[in-house]
């Protein structure tokens, strides 16, 4: 905990930590009014970057389409990915921290596909003494934040999947 926090009264910190709240909640709400607005074929580029902002990431795609990541990591449990063709249209925007996609990561698969595949991780922790590094990213198991779960890729030393976990968010046990 940070030392501002440490020496506010415990009044002031539960003021920031509602403060906190209240700028998540309302920031998933605009995610939801923006992914509503968006009609694959009829938005533009320009739609997708007034809607969601800056992304994250802009990586070229099949057939001359781009795909921008808005990452929504580390307070939220949402990435989205927006694929744009080469018309400047949007073809698909979706929400990537899906158990689907979760199970499409298999040992072997290099750490720039898993990042392409489900955006920045909320976190990146690696283990020297075990060769390992944890990318962690947060999401909904289901529809109240106490369903928040962190999904967990382990990478070997040459950054390949070596497993993948599922754990209740440790951030559900503070307070």
């Amino acid at each position: 905990m940070s030392s501002f926090f440490v020496a506010m009264p415990a009044r002031g910190r539960w003021w920031w930590a509602v403060v906190a709240l209240a700028a998540s909640l309302t920031l998933s709400a605009c995610d939801v009014q923006g992914e509503r607005e968006l009609v694959p074929g009829h938005s533009t580029e320009a739609d997708v970057r007034q809607r969601f902002g800056q992304p994250e990431a802009v990586w070229d795609g099949p057939d001359g389409t781009r795909i921008y990541e808005f990452n929504r990591q580390p307070a939220g449990h949402r990435n989205f990915m927006a694929t744009i063709g080469a018309d400047g249209r949007l073809v698909r925007f979706e929400q990537v921290l899906t158990p689907a996609n979760f199970e499409r990561v298999q040992a072997g698969m290099p750490m720039e596909s898993v990042r392409r595949m489900l955006g920045k991780p909320m976190q990146v922790t690696p283990y020297p003494l075990k060769g390992e590094t944890h990318y962690d990213w947060r999401y909904l198991d289901g529809p109240n934040p106490s369903d928040s779960k962190i999904f967990t890729v382990v990478f070997d030393k040459d950054l390949r999947v070596a497993s993948t976990q599922h754990t209740r968010d440790p951030a559900l046990d503070r307070n």
